[in-house]
């Protein structure tokens, strides 16, 4: 973790001497921050996750070989807890957390909180010796009741025996979306096995998260599973898709899994992508490129907490594009969905890709 940290620095320190050279020391944007996204709390975020180690009768689960990576550590301190202290109050504890760090927001009103559902064998039983991460739906569907500002976003294996009905109950009990992260669950979106899961989505009108392009939030990943072109299956249905992360990273029959979902835009209306991650380090040029495209309507706004309250996440690593004082400025706000709000906007974001996911819930 020491060493992953110290060339983060070195890299954030590089982009500065670079950026300010190029520069010639000249205030790009005269320091100029629009502000207008924290004078009413009113954003939704769409991708925020959790996790549990088991405790106090969870069910969740997170492999022994994850638990000794360095990730593991950093994703428990960007939620301000420790492993003892779930251990000891219970993993409902990171529901307290979570609701308590998003209040001191001044942009963001609330945020889906997701379940992520596990492998699934071949008897359509969940295999916990193949899942890396495991959070019930019942985990996530109580955990928020006592917090206004959480809601509901379920995760279904279409591979198991009963997740037909594991989606009923999760549309009785308020779930806003299904979350799919393919190269993890073993699910293949193309799979002509499924669309009896995908024909009860659009009855229940239930929108389709799914991670699209590379996977590194984990320590193993079926990376194919991640193509783009696999959604065309749902999408040709009738399903609300939206492809996390606007599948940026990674390639698919050596072609950039983004340009490959980019060209899927005009096909299908129905398709949607978040900008979740898209200020992490390891993606900083694909937020600006993806901007470049007629495709803001279909943009939405997320962040994939935890990992916006990470260093991989920081105005300081972009002095290409905001100027010091605007670095400045936005690294003195204090909550880390504020930063990610007006990095977002300095970089580009439209103002309406914002509110869109509240107006997807309304439709």
């Amino acid at each position: 973790m020491r060493k992953v940290m110290m060339l983060l620095l070195v890299v954030i320190v590089m982009q500065g001497c670079i950026g300010i050279a190029g520069r010639g020391m000249t205030d790009m944007n005269n320091g100029s921050l629009d502000q207008s996204l924290l004078a009413n709390k009113d954003i939704i975020d769409m991708h925020v996750h959790v996790a549990g180690v088991g405790a106090d009768g969870s069910g969740c689960h997170v492999s022994p070989k994850l638990r000794k990576n360095w990730r593991y550590k950093s994703y428990l301190k960007a939620f301000n807890l420790t492993e003892r202290e779930m251990k000891l109050h219970g993993d409902r504890l990171v529901f307290q957390r979570l609701s308590e760090m998003l209040d001191q927001s001044r942009g963001v009103k609330a945020a889906v909180v997701l379940a992520l559902d596990g492998v699934i064998d071949e008897a359509g039983e969940l295999d916990l010796t193949q899942t890396e991460t495991y959070v019930p739906n019942d985990f996530v569907a109580s955990g928020i009741t006592r917090y206004p500002n959480l809601l509901y976003g379920a995760s279904v294996n279409p591979y198991r025996h009963d997740a037909l009905q594991r989606l009923e109950q999760a549309k009785a009990d308020g779930a806003v979306l299904i979350k799919w992260l393919p190269a993890i669950q073993q699910i293949d979106p193309s799979d002509q096995r499924i669309i009896p899961f995908y024909n009860k989505l659009v009855e229940l009108k239930l929108v389709l998260l799914t991670h699209a392009g590379g996977e590194r939030s984990f320590t193993t990943a079926s990376e194919h599973l991640g193509d783009p072109e696999l959604l065309r299956l749902p999408l040709s249905l009738g399903v609300k898709v939206v492809a996390a992360h606007a599948a940026t990273t990674g390639k698919s029959d050596g072609e950039e899994n983004m340009q490959r979902l980019l060209r899927m835009f005009p096909e299908y209306p129905n398709l949607y992508a978040d900008i979740s991650s898209l200020t992490q380090i390891n993606k900083l040029r694909y937020l600006p490129r993806l901007l470049q495209h007629d495709v803001h309507d279909r943009l939405i706004y997320g962040t994939d907490f935890p990992l916006i309250n990470t260093p991989l996440v920081s105005p300081w690593h972009y002095p290409k594009s905001l100027s010091l004082r605007q670095m400045r400025r936005i690294a003195a706000v204090d909550s880390p969905w504020d930063r990610d709000l007006l990095i977002k906007a300095a970089l580009g974001t439209p103002r309406e890709v914002f509110y869109r996911w509240g107006e997807l819930l309304s439709d």
